[in-house]
């Protein structure tokens, strides 16, 4: 891994948050750390924030090699996994996710806790893919899931581990829009410039009143998935 996965640079009042461990962007616990780090420095900076990855991956999801491990540092990750989506939904200033290609899991559903996703075109895959590699869809998974997709891909996400492309991730609600991979910085920056126009304490509250059921429900379900992550002992286990 990377010695510095995130990094983090500010430019007048937007920060982006870079995730790069030069590999997949696992979200390992360090990585979690670093992103835990970036949103508070942000919030301090009281900046605008852009979330992206490196060149062809925004997130692979969760660190696949502490999950098979098990034990209190898999539970941790978690813990720190699921709880970061509230973190990033209540954010006070508004959040973009840059998303660079492919994206799994975990990596989804940071990506969908933010304000608005700009996406890039390619042979890239998006996907929730827990069904697939024998999980149940934990609580906090699928409630991000539904606060974005439309019901009917929602439920091919869920139930089927269906994989989008760019084109039919724009259409089920994983994006609001696409770019060219090229141009997916400009625009991210440009958008984050034309946001700063906003009045901060009308985002701020419009943002928390609309989603407080979403961040309740979160929070309430993250024991709940931890409980059942314990059962299933982090390796994949089918439900009898």
């Amino acid at each position: 891994m990377a010695s510095n996965p995130v990094k983090y640079t500010l430019e007048g009042r937007i920060a982006t948050i870079h995730i790069d461990d030069g590999k997949r962007n696992a979200l390992a616990p360090e990585v979690l750390r670093g992103l835990y780090a970036a949103l508070d420095r942000a919030q301090s900076d009281r900046a605008a924030i852009i979330i992206t990855g490196r060149e062809s991956v925004f997130s692979a999801g969760f660190d696949l090699n502490v999950m098979k491990r098990g034990g209190v540092k898999a539970i941790r990750m978690l813990r720190s996994g699921y709880a970061l989506t509230a973190r990033v939904l209540a954010y006070p200033h508004p959040v973009i996710a840059a998303c660079n290609g492919h994206s799994f899991a975990m990596g989804v559903f940071l990506m969908l806790s933010a304000d608005y996703v700009i996406g890039s075109r390619g042979d890239f895959r998006i996907s929730a893919n827990e069904v697939a590699i024998g999980l149940t869809m934990p609580r906090v998974a699928a409630a991000m899931l539904e606060h974005r997709l439309d019901p009917a891909a929602f439920q091919r996400a869920v139930t089927l581990s269906e994989e989008f492309n760019p084109e039919s991730a724009l259409d089920a609600g994983f994006f609001d829009e696409l770019v060219e991979p090229g141009d997916l910085a400009a625009r991210a920056a440009a958008l984050a410039d034309k946001l700063q126009a906003l009045d901060a304490r009308a985002h701020t509250a419009s943002k928390r009143r609309i989603r407080a059921s979403l961040i309740r429900k979160i929070r309430l379900s993250l024991p709940l998935d931890l409980f059942d992550a314990v059962m299933m002992g982090l390796r994949g286990a089918r439900p009898r």
